[in-house]
């Protein structure tokens, strides 16, 4: 596992493998690359959201952008906090929040995909794909890193998931109002 580069560690974690979960699970030195997988994520997500905000103008490209890279960072860790507070507390699950940051991290592979969300038409389609492709496999992660059953792991990444749908409206609300007060007092 140590002479595979990051990129094909994403590839497997997007293949949805189920031994590569396990690998990452136990291997304490890939928790920054984990989270350097959403970091790439984030920023891909972000330039997406650039390009696309680049047709209503620089403020609201830039804006776009500042809210993606916050949503997917912010709703990753939020993501592996409250994923494992439901998972060890009402399932039994057996993961640290460190091999949930690895496992989830990883899962979040496919959201380099969102670099392609400005494109007209199948943007909004490639963003909804990816959102679900994301979700499976941390469902994935979250089974292999807390050794849970399906139905248990499943109630865990969907109570997790609908915390970070919640908070992302609400940070996307609150830069959403921004942006538009700046477009005001700049017109």
């Amino acid at each position: 596992m140590a002479t595979e580069s990051i990129v094909s560690r994403m590839i497997r974690a997007a293949k949805l493998d189920k031994a590569f979960y396990n690998e990452v699970e136990a291997d304490t030195s890939l928790t920054n690359e984990a989270l350097m997988v959403v970091i790439i994520g984030a920023v891909a997500s972000g330039a997406g959201g650039l390009i696309s905000g680049l047709f209503g103008g620089f403020g609201a490209a830039l804006t776009t952008m500042i809210i993606n890279l916050l949503t997917v960072i912010i709703g990753y860790f939020i993501w592996v906090y409250v994923t494992h507070f439901v998972g060890t507390r009402f399932f039994g699950g057996t993961g640290d929040a460190g091999e949930l940051r690895r496992t989830l991290g990883y899962a979040m592979a496919p959201q380099v995909l969102n670099i392609l969300n400005f494109i007209p038409c199948v943007g909004g389609i490639i963003s909804l794909v990816v959102w679900i492709w994301t979700l499976v496999a941390g469902f994935i992660a979250v089974r292999e890193g807390m050794d849970l059953d399906n139905t248990k792991a499943l109630v865990t990444v969907v109570v997790g998931w609908l915390i970070i749908v919640i908070v992302s409206a609400i940070v996307g609300a609150i830069f959403g109002l921004g942006a538009f007060a700046l477009a005001a007092i700049t017109s």
